[in-house]
């Protein structure tokens, strides 16, 4: 006589919306806090989830101490886009930031500071913010994304003061050369520009298909990332991972990484690409449910999913999903002297964040009115 299967007891509604949530969950964001302790995680339904980086990366690690020390509803969509200031996590999603005490996250008592909208063209466009970018000396916020424009916001008064035209598709991200300053966009359209902040005009253009070393016509024209090192520029996505000189336009060495690349930075002598088709380092879970299926991906993340790709990035840990490839990897000519420690855009807040304890520091943007 066969043994009588006992059959499975249906989940509710609310336990199968949460099940296929994990199962199609994706990283669009991430941001690490002024002090350096914690990682912010942003995803495609609108959640922001703080992660202890000194209990998850310790060797001694648990899966516990791997789980989200609090997690909040930030925005209605997807958080496409973090920074983080000296106190504040700014957050951007569709058609607006927002901000957050970094103080208030971690008490678990966290509510939006303040919210802030870009001037759009009409009420109805409400298209998505791709990146943000902090200009310290100027105390400002540069907003990019679906609309194909650059905003920028003085963060003292929430005031947006210019707008940068030129792109012809939806820009994906930026990086800021602190000395100029200047401002490098890429986006959809396969160009990176280069916009003087003090005239707010774009002074260079550089199509990075164009060049027949840089062109993967397989995998599109878009930049997806970018890094500025003085007069050197690091860009990939669908042409080839480039370092070029800007001051002459010329890609000098081509690196020879297949897959698309979704972040990268300089470190030292180094850069250091995050790779869209590569497992990660380490995996962090966004809440804390055993049963969810483990998946591995650096675009669409499920569960427990990649969110310490960009941080090894940043830290310059080697590893499957943050390699650190030399930038000389081919001759190169010799135009101007480089410096010799980096200061690229890491999501440490761009060179604002101290080394204060999260939420201590002195200067707040937008104070407490909203």
């Amino acid at each position: 006589m066969e043994r009588a299967v006992p059959l499975a007891v249906p989940l509710g509604q609310a336990e199968v919306f949460q099940a296929l949530q994990r199962l199609h969950m994706t990283i669009f964001s991430q941001s690490v806090s002024p002090c350096g302790k914690f990682l912010a995680a942003g995803n495609n339904y609108g959640q922001i989830a703080i992660f202890s980086l000194s209990a998850a990366l310790s060797s001694e690690a648990k899966e516990e101490s791997k789980r989200p020390v609090v997690t909040f509803q930030a925005h209605d969509g997807p958080v496409y886009s973090m920074v983080s200031t000296d106190r504040h996590l700014l957050s951007a999603g569709d058609g607006e930031v927002k901000a957050w005490l970094w103080a208030e996250m971690l008490k678990k008592g966290c509510k939006e500071l303040w919210h802030r909208q870009p001037p759009y063209r009409t009420s109805l466009e409400v298209p998505e913010i791709n990146a943000l970018l902090l200009v310290p000396k100027e105390n400002s916020l540069i907003l990019a994304g679906g609309d194909c424009q650059l905003h920028t916001m003085d963060l003292e008064t929430g005031i947006f003061t210019r707008v940068l035209r030129g792109h012809t598709d939806y820009i994906h991200c930026l990086a800021l050369r602190e000395r100029s300053p200047e401002v490098l966009s890429g986006g959809e359209d396969g160009a990176v520009r280069l916009w003087d902040l003090r005239t707010a005009k774009e002074v260079q253009t550089i199509e990075v298909y164009k060049h027949e070393e840089c062109s993967r016509p397989h995998n599109g024209r878009w930049i997806g990332c970018l890094a500025t090192d003085s007069d050197w520029m690091v860009c990939g996505g669908g042409p080839a991972l480039t370092l070029w000189h800007l001051r002459s336009s010329t890609p000098t060495t081509v690196f020879p990484i297949r897959a698309p690349q979704k972040h990268v930075t300089f470190y030292q002598d180094l850069v250091s690409p995050s790779l869209s088709l590569l497992p990660p380092p380490l995996t962090l879970p966004f809440s804390g449910d055993p049963r969810a299926p483990s998946l591995s991906s650096a675009d669409s993340v499920g569960w427990p999913g990649p969110l310490c790709q960009p941080v090894a990035a940043e830290r310059g840990a080697e590893g499957p999903g943050a390699r650190l490839l030399p930038r000389a990897a081919q001759p190169q000519p010799q135009p101007a002297a480089r410096c010799a420690r980096v200061q690229g855009g890491s999501g440490r807040g761009h060179g604002v964040a101290g080394r204060q304890g999260c939420g201590q520091a002195s200067h707040a943007p937008l104070s407490s009115r909203s």
